[in-house]
């Protein structure tokens, strides 16, 4: 299992790698100061965790996680228990309090060990596809979500940016529907029209449509039109 320390403080990056070291099992693959040497981190080793320091200059560690494309598994470090509540509702693997106690990071690392024998290969999917066994990190406003790839279930376009649709949330991120588009394995997702691109494992039922489309209709009774153009390459793909 393969990890990177992000912490602003020397000192705790060193005393982290200490302990890290001595209770073995976790190859660490690199260390990071702050959020761009981070990101450069994970994109060029995609380690499965990441030991991720909340409060840091310029980018705090949520912001770091906005910024990634897929999120590895996140065990937090902090001086500031008043995080702590917030990070395990974004589902953080676990929430280390500085300074750390040795059977707390073994209890952590238990944890870490299971996910990745849960998901073998997960850090390592080919770097321009999201797709199962993949998490995204969500923030929206003062809520946080780690989310797999398969639980969402609609993505619409917000102009510049998109809603995405999953458990009874429909968070809006800064990013586009087709820079999202690009990123998601073609296997799981649909674009049905220009504003929306379904999950392929949540359609319930598919009716004809006016101008030769599809009514499309997702778990949950949501109805979504396919247009005509797009119900032809859905048909041709054999999709349902």
């Amino acid at each position: 299992m393969k990890a990177i320390i992000i912490d602003d403080e020397r000192l705790a990056r060193n005393e982290l790698r200490r302990m890290v070291e001595a209770a073995g099992g976790v190859e660490l693959i690199g260390e990071a100061a702050e959020a761009e040497q981070a990101i450069a981190l994970i994109g060029q080793h995609r380690p499965d965790l990441i030991f991720l320091d909340i409060q840091m200059p310029g980018c705090d560690g949520f912001g770091l996680l906005e910024r990634l494309d897929a999120a590895p598994a996140v065990i937090f470090t902090t001086a500031f228990d008043r995080y702590a509540l917030r990070a395990f509702e974004v589902s953080a693997l676990d929430y280390l309090l500085k300074p750390v106690a040795p059977e707390r990071l073994a209890a952590a690392l238990v944890k870490a060990a299971a996910l990745h024998r849960a998901a073998p290969g997960a850090a390592g999917a080919p770097d321009r596809v999201l797709g199962r066994g993949q998490r995204i990190f969500v923030r929206d406003g003062d809520h946080c979500w780690f989310v797999a790839v398969e639980q969402i279930m609609l993505i619409e376009s917000e102009g510049n940016y998109a809603r995405l649709w999953f458990d009874g949330h429909r968070p809006v991120v800064p990013r586009s529907l087709n820079a999202i588009g690009d990123r998601l394995d073609p296997a799981m997702f649909f674009r049905a029209n220009r504003r929306q691109i379904i999950n392929l494992a949540c359609i319930e039922a598919i009716a004809p449509w006016p101008n030769d489309g599809y009514l499309v209709r997702l778990t949950g009774g949501i109805e979504i039109e396919m247009s005509r153009r797009q119900a032809r390459l859905f048909q041709a793909a054999q999709r349902f």
